[in-house]
């Protein structure tokens, strides 16, 4: 249940960054998924590291910071696959 719970939430969250970050991410569904998990993952180890990772109620913190990593990799991760792949749709 905890894979099904990591991809769902990978999915929100690499959904919430792509519509954040300006202009055109060309990375394709499943790829902002895994980098809505690697993001959710990586804010998980920061909320951890700032000992914010369990709280009373809801964890606002963890949850800003998983947002906040996930935007950095859903960024980074679409410049990449933009390298990778090459700008076949250039304006």
């Amino acid at each position: 249940m905890g894979w099904l719970w990591a991809i769902i939430v990978g999915l929100v969250l690499g959904l919430i960054a792509k519509a954040i970050l300006p202009g055109k991410q060309h990375s394709p569904l499943w790829l902002t998924t895994v980098f809505g998990i690697i993001g959710g993952v990586l804010g998980n180890w920061l909320a951890t590291k700032f000992g914010i990772n369990e709280t009373k109620g809801i964890d606002w913190g963890r949850h800003a910071l998983q947002l906040a990593a996930a935007v950095v990799i859903v960024g980074v991760g679409d410049v990449i696959y933009k390298a990778i792949k090459g700008d076949r749709q250039a304006a």
